[in-house]
């Protein structure tokens, strides 16, 4: 069975993929060139301000457990999103998911969404791969407890689940109380965990990783949250920025497996690696044209949670997953991939 039969036969029995917490109104600033950039904001403060002009830019829904929903519903599956926000979120939230029709169920507690500009930009002016520097207003994201999920309907979701992803921890201040609380009200379910970057929390969130170990299947990590992790458990710095290899990511993973006891799931540019704590695999990245970046590793968590329940080994878990984040970037409009495009895309590559 190949890869999409594999998942088709999955989505002929599957239950509801939860999500949650977190939605923000984006504005992605598209910068050419990081050095350009920042010489125009020197000019402009030497002459006490100013507008710099002519700066394409793209407003969008946003956030990680919101593009992971998205994502899933737009390969086939089926989700409960829940989240946070105010009349103008509702209304963007249900014109964005729409489409779906009954495979996306969104319960939207009352309160303050999050607002983000992403600036995506190159690394220098000579058009290396490009780099995205977000500045957040993360609103009643950071106060996203159990208090918003504890309703009947929201527990009925939840026991019945087959995978409770909890994403950007980092942002939200009661993020452990909202693990403890949904990943306890999911017995059967995969427990799926992308933290965001967490560098300013990091103690903390290195201290809950021991706590809750035992109830998170898997952790979802990308470069920097990598060393930021490495660093926090004694590792050191295991990518070192620009200068590390495929060997190094599958090391990385089997390592922070170790030290945790948590299976992981790292995405690069250059590849994905997964471990277990004994066993660990790299997948190359597929090479493609980079069109935006915001949101890419929301589509890769996307993917690999699909993946893991239709039951995938981890080196056709990972193929699907790079697959699907390619397909993303190479996308000028940032609309995440269906399964038939991957589909279409492994089989060009003979995947």
């Amino acid at each position: 069975m190949n890869i999409s039969s594999a998942i088709k036969n999955y989505y002929s029995y599957m239950n509801q993929i939860v999500t949650m917490p977190d939605f923000f109104l984006d504005r992605i600033l598209m910068l050419e060139s990081q050095n350009g950039f920042f010489q125009s904001m020197v000019n402009k403060i030497r002459v006490g301000g100013g507008s710099i002009r002519g700066i394409p830019t793209v407003d969008r829904k946003g956030g990680n457990a919101a593009n992971i929903a998205y994502s899933i519903a737009n390969l086939g599956g089926r989700v409960a999103f829940f989240t946070v926000g105010d009349r103008i979120a509702k209304s963007v939230i249900e014109n964005t998911f729409q489409k779906f029709g009954e495979n996306v169920e969104v319960m939207i507690a009352e309160g303050q969404q999050g607002k983000t500009t992403s600036m995506e930009l190159y690394e220098n002016a000579e058009g290396d791969p490009r780099v995205n520097v977000m500045l957040s207003d993360v609103g009643d994201n950071a106060d996203f407890g159990k208090g918003r999920i504890n309703t009947h309907n929201h527990i009925n979701i939840l026991n019945r689940a087959d995978a409770v992803i909890v994403a950007n921890w980092a942002s939200n201040l009661k993020g452990t109380e909202l693990m403890k609380f949904a990943f306890e009200s999911s017995p059967k379910a995969l427990h799926f965990v992308d933290p965001a970057d967490f560098q300013l929390r990091k103690e903390e969130f290195v201290e809950i990783l021991a706590v809750l170990s035992n109830q998170i299947d898997v952790l979802s990590i990308n470069e920097n949250e990598c060393n930021t992790l490495g660093s926090s458990l004694g590792l050191g710095t295991l990518l070192p920025w620009q200068s590390y290899t495929r060997q190094e990511i599958k090391d990385a993973a089997l390592k922070l497996s170790k030290k945790t006891g948590i299976s992981i799931d790292i995405h690069t540019k250059l590849g994905s690696a997964w471990s277990n704590g004994k066993d660990s695999e790299i997948v190359p990245a597929i090479r493609s044209e980079i069109k935006t970046l915001t949101g890419a590793g929301d589509v890769w968590d996307a993917a690999d949670i699909i993946a893991y329940l239709s039951g995938l080994d981890p080196i056709d878990r990972l193929t699907f997953a790079n697959a699907a984040s390619s397909l993303y970037i190479r996308n000028q409009f940032a609309e995440s991939p269906t399964l038939e495009e991957v589909g279409e895309l492994l089989d060009r590559i003979n995947m």
